[in-house]
């Protein structure tokens, strides 16, 4: 699909929605056209417009940085990593194209992420977002996209923590978690990391993209004015604080995994102990009973009157002993 804006006043207009029938569409100052998921006469048409070549599906996923920040015919090509369906179990990461060509603006993108949404309806109101310009436009969509990635690192944030109450019970009035809760708080860790993984990679991502351009900016020459450069200073700003507030969660999901995995072995060990104190309070009291059980003519207490609660008394006292013991080593 592709999607062409132009600039009207101080906020930004919808021009064109596909291609149009006579071929042509205006070059209104400035032009932003948006690929989502386009076909491939959609790109040959935005090729020919802006006389690019544009990176295939295949080239934008590219890890390498040398195929996702070049120049090439007048124009700049950088490409993010962005996540979708923040809010879902399963965010997805795909890659997001700027081409950069003079004051015009092409994205080309294959997945929806909300922030793309979120930034349009901004430009469409009048003075709320800068458009002066296909860079000012570029740098509100990462300002959109960066929104997205704090909000979620909020939500994993909150998540750690009802995670960490949880699994750190305190007080005689609260049981110690079972292993169910241990199980889904493993769980929720898991998803937390997951997704602070792909934030990190979408961060790295970002970063690199604002230091290619400012470099190039640098090495042309260009004419950046100063609210321009204070933007750009401020989303590098904003990508450095949310890396590292990404790297701190990072490491209280790991230490949480660490914990819950610690207090599911103290759980079995625990059991494993029940097991082992019962099996060693019982063996006296077995082998007392075996002894008693052998069938042979010349026991002593055979046909004493007082060997039946002799017996058992001698079995419960030889329970006893082995169970006090242990109580008095803090083995229980």
């Amino acid at each position: 699909m592709l999607r062409s804006y132009r600039r009207e006043n101080s906020h930004i207009v919808l021009g064109q929605e596909g291609i149009p029938a006579d071929g042509t569409v205006s070059l209104g100052q400035p032009l932003w056209i948006d690929l989502y998921n386009p076909a491939p006469q959609d790109n040959r048409f935005v090729e020919q417009l802006l006389e690019i070549s544009l990176p295939t599906r295949e080239e934008m996923q590219e890890i390498e940085v040398s195929a996702r920040l070049y120049q090439e015919d007048g124009a700049e090509f950088m490409t993010i990593t962005a996540v979708s369906a923040l809010e879902s179990d399963e965010p997805t990461m795909s890659p997001i194209t700027f081409v950069l060509k003079g004051s015009s603006l092409v994205t080309m993108r294959y997945d929806e992420p909300k922030a793309f949404a979120n930034f349009v309806a901004r430009a469409q109101r009048a003075n709320a977002v800068p458009v002066a310009n296909g860079e000012q436009i570029m740098m509100g969509l990462i300002e959109a996209l960066l929104d997205r990635l704090a909000d979620a690192l909020e939500r994993v944030g909150t998540n750690i923590d009802q995670v960490s109450r949880q699994v750190f019970r305190k007080g005689k009035m609260k049981a110690a978690p079972s292993s169910d809760d241990l199980q889904l708080a493993i769980e929720q860790i898991g998803q937390d990391g997951d997704l602070l993984t792909k934030v990190r990679e979408s961060l790295v991502s970002i970063n690199r993209v604002l230091t290619y351009h400012t470099t190039v900016d640098q090495q042309v020459d260009k004419r950046v004015t100063k609210e321009a450069k204070a933007r750009t200073k401020v989303l590098y700003r904003d990508v450095v604080a949310l890396t590292d507030q990404a790297t701190f969660l990072s490491s209280k999901v790991n230490f949480l995994l660490d914990a819950t995995l610690g207090l599911i072995n103290l759980q079995q060990n625990q059991i494993i102990k029940i097991f082992s104190v019962a099996a060693v309070v019982f063996l006296p009291p077995t082998l007392v009973a075996s002894i008693y059980g052998m069938n042979f003519e010349d026991i002593p207490e055979l046909k004493w009157f007082f060997g039946y609660p002799w017996a058992l008394g001698l079995m419960v006292l030889s329970a006893i002993m082995p169970y006090l013991y242990f109580k008095r080593r803090r083995w229980l």
